[in-house]
């Protein structure tokens, strides 16, 4: 029996157009109402994920910032979360500036959260795209969680860092990638999230205790649900280890068809089929095991 659904945000639980379809809004309603624990388990910012877990009005804290951050969308109340000491925040900013790629890092976690970056880093794509995206998501208000430093390595040693993230070209954030597990082996969680298509990865850098997995997995615990009890939706890499925990672990159909080939996992519709609708009727109302 299922207890506890984990379901990833982008490209899952959301359509190609940022929409929650009815759907899928239906079946996630109907799964609280059969007494199943609702979360969203995403690599956003809880900032960022909380309008949608709002709007859902979903019965569990969400797990955001890739599992290291456990908060209740409605009350704001903290449950759990990581963080990364100061000497290994300032090792990652030192690494990043050698190649000249600029970090946003996410602090805060027991207020609303805040997001720090250097003034260099107005000249970053991603930086640029997610200020407009803040603006349409929050409006003016969306500006209070935005803080430019002028030195980030300075401004990280008075703060809890929760988790720094890199993004740029698919093959600069490889090697970036690999340089920063060769440089602090056992000292961070390295998370990839690639769009092949427009040649763009996000790296997330996280404590090592942190990702989706141990985020659901603390989850469970939190409820005395075993991993058996657990179902996890995801599409991409970042959603691995929360699907390796899950004893019903589903991929949508828009996956990396990497991800698809594995054997253990159910694959659903993709996220413009209702996918996650789907997947909740067969895994959670059928009792259907894989």
């Amino acid at each position: 029996m299922i207890k506890l659904l984990a379901l990833d945000l982008d490209g899952t639980t959301l359509n190609s157009l940022g929409e929650i379809a009815d759907s899928t809004r239906k079946a996630i309603s109907a799964a609280e109402a059969a007494g199943v624990l609702v979360t969203i388990a995403t690599g956003r910012r809880f900032r960022d994920a909380r309008p949608l877990g709002l709007d859902l009005g979903l019965n569990a804290p969400l797990i955001t910032h890739n599992g290291a951050l456990l908060k209740f969308a409605d009350s704001g109340e903290t449950t759990a979360f990581s963080t990364l000491p100061t000497e290994t925040a300032i090792a990652l900013m030192e690494i990043g500036r050698s190649v000249d790629s600029h970090p946003m890092v996410s602090s805060d976690p027991r207020g609303d959260g805040l997001l720090l970056f250097d003034r260099t880093s107005l000249e970053t794509p991603a930086l640029e795209s997610h200020i407009r995206w803040s603006d349409r998501l929050h409006g003016a208000v969306g500006r209070n969680g935005l803080r430019m430093v002028d030195d980030i390595a300075l401004a990280v040693e008075s703060a809890e860092v929760v988790h720094i993230s890199f993004s740029g070209t698919c093959s600069a954030m490889e090697a970036l990638a690999g340089q920063f597990s060769d440089a602090l082996s056992g000292r961070v969680k390295v998370l990839k999230t690639v769009y092949p298509g427009r040649d763009f990865t996000l790296l997330d850098i996280l404590p090592p205790d942190a990702s989706k997995g141990h985020g659901v997995a603390k989850l469970a615990s939190l409820n005395s649900i075993e991993a058996s009890e657990v179902m996890a939706i995801g599409d991409n890499f970042n959603d691995l280890d929360m699907l390796e925990y899950a004893g019903t672990p589903v991929l949508m159909g828009n996956a990396d068809q990497s991800l698809r080939a594995r054997g253990e996992f159910y694959t659903t519709l993709s996220n413009d089929e209702g996918g996650v609708a789907a997947a909740i009727e067969r895994f959670i109302f059928r009792q259907e095991n894989i």
